[in-house]
């Protein structure tokens, strides 16, 4: 008979392992390592989770993780507002922002066209973006978005259906809408790349 494991210390484990990359195994490891600590660091634990639950929301403009009604890079006076980077997750932000390459603002979609998934336009921000762009036309400001979304079918497929409806709001230079260039990562060799890749290398080239 196989030795069982208490309700609570399963229960754990079988949460753990729901997060994305982690398995039964490392989920087990995690639980048993939390299970080992001082009851001061599983309450700071506990604290942590609860202060995200009831402590974070939405940016009410672009969608990005906010303790407010708006994020700090919405709040950060500095910023290009009329270059917007459309992206699928708060994480392509946090992957933009670090990069230290873009000073413009977001646009969070909350995910990627998917009809197997159900997810289709309107199940995204698509429609606040179309919003934040006609306000900025409106005004009489230019605005440039890029669509930076993964170089997959759901995200070409996105950026497509965006591109064709930000294209019934205006025309260059009012509006400019672009794509992030897509081809060899640095560091890799051009022998190992698979054929699409460097077909969208060779059509995202550059003078010098």
């Amino acid at each position: 008979m196989s030795a069982r494991l208490p309700e609570p210390l399963q229960n754990l484990i079988d949460t753990l392992a729901r997060l994305p990359g982690i398995g039964p195994k490392m989920a087990a490891r995690l639980a048993f390592h939390l299970l080992q600590q001082t009851i001061p660091e599983q309450n700071r634990l506990i604290r942590s989770l609860e202060s995200v639950q009831s402590g974070l929301q939405p940016c009410t403009r672009c969608g990005y993780i906010a303790t407010g009604e708006l994020c700090t890079v919405c709040r950060d006076t500095s910023r290009d507002e009329g270059s917007i980077a459309v992206v699928a997750t708060s994480l392509d932000v946090v992957a933009l922002d670090r990069s230290g390459a873009y000073q413009g603002v977001f646009h969070v979609l909350g995910g990627l066209l998917s009809p197997m998934d159900g997810i289709g336009p309107d199940q995204l921000r698509i429609r606040e973006l179309e919003a934040r762009v006609s306000a900025r036309l409106a005004s009489g400001a230019q605005v440039e978005v890029i669509l930076a979304t993964n170089p997959s079918l759901e995200g070409e497929a996105t950026a497509s259906e965006i591109q064709a409806r930000l294209q019934a709001l205006g025309a260059p230079p009012t509006l400019h809408v672009s794509r992030i260039a897509r081809g060899l990562p640095m560091g890799s060799d051009i022998e190992y790349a698979d054929p699409s890749t460097l077909a969208r290398a060779l059509e995202g080239r550059r003078s010098l």
